[in-house]
């Protein structure tokens, strides 16, 4: 398995998503063991002390899926805020785990529900609610 890239969450993430974590069954989706992996070995910082280029909650960032090729630009957000217009995506899916933390230009390979990997890369963090101000998002 590839190095895994060094991962930044801020602090409120990190509150609001471990109380969503505590809140799903054990099997509730098949990544939850992934992520509560990622929390745990992340740096985690002030949201005001966040890098730019990092990808937080509620980020719009602009990837590619090497197996692929194809390129997407989607927000990562909580699953309640998962919508309709195909532009969001949830932490909770392996794509969505797999981007938090990350810095533009950052490459990792995440476990597929059924087995494989995907391999992401961060091309563009386009928008970052930290960078622009917003604290509460």
């Amino acid at each position: 398995m590839d190095k895994k890239p060094k991962i930044i969450i801020t602090e409120r993430d990190v509150e609001r998503l471990e109380k969503l974590l505590d809140s799903l069954p054990a099997k509730a989706f098949p990544g939850k063991a992934e992520l509560e992996m990622e929390i745990g070995r992340a740096k985690i910082v002030d949201s005001k002390k966040i890098p730019a280029s990092v990808v937080t909650m509620n980020s719009r960032v602009k990837f590619k899926v090497s197996s692929s090729n194809e390129e997407f630009c989607l927000t990562l957000v909580y699953p309640k805020d998962v919508n309709e217009k195909g532009d969001t995506i949830s932490i909770l899916a392996p794509v969505g785990s797999a981007l938090l933390g990350l810095s533009q230009g950052d490459e990792i390979s995440w476990p597929k529900p059924g087995g494989g990997m995907l391999k992401v890369r961060i091309e563009e963090v386009i928008y970052q609610p930290e960078r622009s101000g917003d604290y509460h998002r």
